[in-house]
């Protein structure tokens, strides 16, 4: 007999929808898969022979072929386990193929028959509902990705014999499971207060920057003493950006839900992510890769922030992996399996100490010399360094500061502005694919950056005077792009332009010592 199963596999972070069929017939018995196989779907027919023997399905001696088609994709994961074994039975005549018709399955299969999560569920339930499949049956565990998607009834599988008997009833009654895992949760973020911005006394220049870069998603990197504060500023920033839309959430939801981690989305679906991965990261860590491809560092800082602290201390070779990401926005890994491309939109805050001990320019404190100075910032690149759009000094505060009464604005009134700033540039970017002033291309500053004659003059005295790169000059303007926006000027005044090349004069004076 004859049988055809629907499931998926995930390719980055979409997903193809892959077919297993099963033929039964006589002759020397065996168990036989092909279709581009990876070794741990090639072990299918191992858990799934046991899972049937130990769910006490009696079966006899037949000659078994599997084909997983399209046969041009290879095929990796576990989530096969769960049609190949469906397929397997129907093939036997143990359960009638109208009973597995317009369903997807996924799960992988113990050798005792319980159903186990797998990763990359709920990309696959968006191809089934591309596809036409309106159910699909997924581990229990993996029901709260999978309910996310609207118009879908979810079929919760524990194990094998379940599945046999839940496949029955809702093809009897298929009105009882309608809407049963819908979900209903509502578009709301928990706010973090332990980092709230109203803990930070001082540090006025700091605050100011955090907020231009939130406001127009720029890259950002602070200097400072140890214990400056540059950490807790960093950890702030996410606590002042608007949470995500449905359809940001959404992709997050899929980056997390193909590395296996859902869980850490699950509870805070609404909330933009905030990633601090250790200096000792690898490029595979940071950019994704691995055997099996997942996402890295970079793409579950998708829609939110990177933060990398201590920057001078992570390897060259890792930091410059992200000048094409910070770039284009996306991770694209070419593997002999195929092509996998990540999103990779974020907003990078780095965090450093300007010497090897911490303390220059304080000559007091600071001996180190100026070649140890040199070797300590040669581990950012000059083109790495471009891309960053504000670097802001970061001093150490007098105790009368720390300790300072009266109040201090909360995250809570400065994301109110950050918002307000946002929706402005949603308006003026409106039907172009620009989504933010540190977005606007080159070929749109003349048209979104409207400038005064001074402004445009101070700009380009500073072009020449500070030896700025093309790239340099229009994060300059971005920046003061965005300044305007927080004044409510519609055209750059020279006193946006001042303000903005403030923010790339540190970096440079830094870079030049010695």
């Amino acid at each position: 007999m004859y049988s055809i199963v629907s499931t998926a596999i995930v390719c980055g972070i979409r997903s193809v929808l892959i077919q297993v069929e099963a033929d039964v017939c006589d002759g020397m018995p065996g168990f036989e898969m092909v279709g581009v196989l990876s070794s741990e779907v090639k072990e299918a027919k191992e858990r799934v022979k046991a899972a049937v023997r130990n769910s006490s399905i009696r079966l006899p001696p037949k000659k078994v072929t599997v084909n997983l088609y399209p046969a041009d994709i290879r095929k990796t994961g576990t989530g096969f386990d769960l049609p190949i074994a469906l397929a397997f039975l129907s093939a036997h005549g143990k359960i009638p193929q109208k009973y597995l018709d317009g369903i997807l399955f996924a799960g992988e299969i113990s050798l005792n028959g319980e159903i186990r999560p797998t990763a990359g569920i709920l990309p696959m339930v968006l191809a089934a509902r591309e596809a036409g499949k309106y159910t699909v049956c997924v581990p229990r565990e993996n029901v709260g990705e999978a309910r996310i998607v609207k118009e879908m009834t979810i079929l919760p599988a524990d194990n094998l014999l379940q599945v046999l008997a839940l496949v029955e009833e809702f093809h009897q009654n298929p009105q009882k499971f309608s809407g049963e895992w819908k979900c209903s949760s509502e578009k709301t973020a928990q706010q973090d207060t332990e980092h709230d911005f109203n803990r930070i006394h001082g540090q006025r220049v700091l605050k100011r920057a955090c907020e231009i870069a939130a406001a127009g998603r720029h890259h950002m990197l602070m200097l400072g003493p140890p214990g400056a504060g540059k950490t807790l500023a960093a950890k702030a920033v996410a606590t002042i950006l608007p949470p995500l839309t449905e359809e940001e959430a959404l992709e997050l939801a899929k980056i997390y839900s193909v590395s296996g981690i859902f869980a850490q989305r699950e509870q805070n679906f609404w909330e933009r992510p905030f990633r601090n991965p250790h200096h000792t990261v690898s490029v595979a860590g940071l950019a994704g890769g691995g055997a099996v491809p997942k996402p890295g560092e970079i793409s579950l800082a998708h829609k939110g922030v990177l933060f990398l602290d201590e920057l001078t201390e992570f390897r060259k070779e890792v930091l410059e992996v992200l000048r094409q990401p910070l770039e284009e926005k996306s991770i694209r890994l070419v593997r002999n399996s195929g092509t996998y491309l990540y999103p990779a939109d974020v907003m990078l805050v780095g965090a450093m100490n300007p010497c090897s001990c911490g303390y220059y320019p304080d000559r007091n404190k600071c001996s180190c010399s100026a070649r140890t100075i040199a070797r300590h910032l040669d581990k950012l690149s000059r083109p790495l360094l471009d891309r960053i759009d504000i670097t802001v000094e970061v001093k150490r505060q007098s105790i009368s500061e720390m300790f300072q009464k009266g109040p201090e604005e909360s995250s809570e009134t400065i994301r109110e502005r950050v918002r307000q700033v946002q929706e402005l540039q949603r308006k003026r970017f409106a039907g172009s694919s620009v989504l933010y002033n540190s977005r606007i291309p080159v070929s749109g500053m003349e048209e979104y950056c409207p400038m005064e004659r001074e402004a445009e003059k101070m700009l380009q005295d500073a072009f020449e005077r500070l030896e700025m790169s093309a790239r340099g000059y229009y994060r300059t303007l971005r920046v003061a792009r965005t300044i305007a926006d927080m004044e409510a000027s519609e055209r750059i005044c020279a006193v946006h332009v001042m303000e903005s090349l403030m923010y790339r004069s540190v970096d440079r004076k830094v870079w030049d010592v010695g």
